[in-house]
């Protein structure tokens, strides 16, 4: 079995961890024990780009009880738990390529290693696997049924291929399931955001001015955790019905050129560009703290910071201190990327048990469905995001009403009124 890894030797570790992980993952129990009866994915070869850590691990051990002969790449240079890489390697005998803290040759270099593996189902975390696919490795497309996507970013990225008449295979857009983005995106990026910002710096968190780029389901997220810690939240944003939500929920609202002047931590997670950049540099207090929690690592101007610079300096693992003209440092956490998954490790496993059941049974739909589908991004069916939800409760021991007879036919009618 071919393999890269950083030290198998961190194997016993791993596997510890991700141990420990599945007890918090109910959902995904349950549809491995099913797999492992039925094998739905039998024959089936699946490509996972997936940030490598012991909740990933879980789907893929599932994906491999189904009957899928599965390789995993990092989505994320920084993001890979090497331990939990060395588990799966010598004890579940799943193909990796990740290293964290790999560069991007070597992290491209994985990715064409995973799609050597001639995927009939690409699984992505920011739809590197399939951009590849489309740039460079035309010739794959032959042995593809579909695709998955687990993030806002991927799927922005592939709706403007299928937009543009270019997508080469249907993908589903699991990131936009309600048992993923509602709950994954807003509790797991919110928690874990703030958990990567506070290990990468041992700050106070309650009483600093904390600027939330992006009010999107991550954004509120780590909105609403700030706010929880005693952060005076700030919200920037360029969506006025986001903007006016906000606002209702007690945050302060403002351009990023005015937060720029009083934030003391600074996070984007709006999927976009160049969202702090040269202008927000020049009016930041001394001593800032900027990071970002979106998948890549273009939302900070890192050039322009550089250009800026007389001084650079690592102040603890995950910290970069940047001195401008004048005396002014700036700190990026995490190099500008993940800073939830760079500086910490990620979602906790109880909000990934719902995603990645998404991922799980998105794999078994394309592979009895693929023939159906058009090339287009395809929402996950909502009888599989209502059947999750259904077993997250079932796990968590909560009940709820059903619906009478009498009320279903009344809300199937149009006869009664006032």
């Amino acid at each position: 079995m071919k393999y890269h890894i950083k030290n198998i030797g961190l194997s016993k570790k791993g596997k510890l961890r991700i141990e420990w992980a599945d007890e918090n993952m109910p959902v995904l129990q349950l549809i491995r024990k099913r797999f492992l009866k039925e094998r739905p994915l039998s024959g089936v070869r699946i490509a996972c780009c997936l940030h490598v850590t012991t909740e990933t691990a879980g789907l893929v051990r599932t994906l491999k009880a189904g009957g899928a002969d599965c390789v995993v790449c990092a989505s994320n240079p920084l993001s890979t738990q090497d331990d939990v890489a060395a588990s799966l390697v010598k004890d579940y005998k799943i193909p990796v390529y990740a290293i964290k803290g790999e560069d991007d040759k070597t992290y491209y270099k994985h990715i064409n290693a995973a799609l050597d593996h001639r995927p009939n189902i690409t699984m992505d975390d920011g739809a590197d696997l399939v951009s590849t696919i489309h740039q460079k490795r035309r010739g794959l497309v032959d042995y593809i049924l579909a695709g998955t996507e687990e993030t806002t970013t991927g799927v922005i990225r592939l709706k403007s291929l299928e937009n543009k008449g270019l997508l080469m295979f249907p993908v589903i857009a699991v990131n936009d399931a309600l048992t993923k983005h509602m709950f994954d995106n807003r509790y797991g990026t919110g928690q874990s955001t703030i958990d990567g910002i506070i290990r990468a710096t041992n700050e106070l968190i309650a009483g600093t001015n904390f600027v939330v780029a992006g009010y999107g389901w991550c954004g509120k997220g780590a909105a609403s955790r700030a706010k929880g810690l005693g952060a005076n939240v700030i919200v920037t944003e360029v969506d006025p019905l986001r903007a006016i939500e906000a606002v209702m929920d007690g945050f302060r609202v403002m351009p990023m050129k005015d937060a720029a002047k009083t934030g003391d931590v600074f996070v984007t997670v709006t999927g976009d560009c160049n969202v702090l950049r040269a202008e927000h540099f020049k009016a930041m207090k001394d001593g800032a703290i900027i990071c970002n929690s979106g998948h890549f690592n273009a939302e900070i101007d890192i050039q322009a910071l550089e250009r800026m610079s007389t001084k650079k300096r690592k102040m603890r693992e995950f910290v970069e201190e940047y001195t401008l003209k004048g005396g002014r440092r700036i700190n990026l956490l995490g190099e500008g990327r993940l800073v939830n998954l760079a500086a910490a490790e990620g979602h906790p496993a109880q909000v990934m048990d719902m995603s990645f059941a998404n991922q799980a049974l998105s794999s078994e739909f394309v592979t009895k469905n693929s023939k159906r589908l058009q090339n287009k991004v395809y929402s996950v069916p909502r009888d599989i995001d209502e059947k999750i939800a259904a077993l997250k409760l079932e796990a968590m021991k909560v009940k709820i009403d059903v619906l009478t007879k009498e009320q279903r036919e009344y809300l199937s009618s149009w006869e009664l009124g006032t």
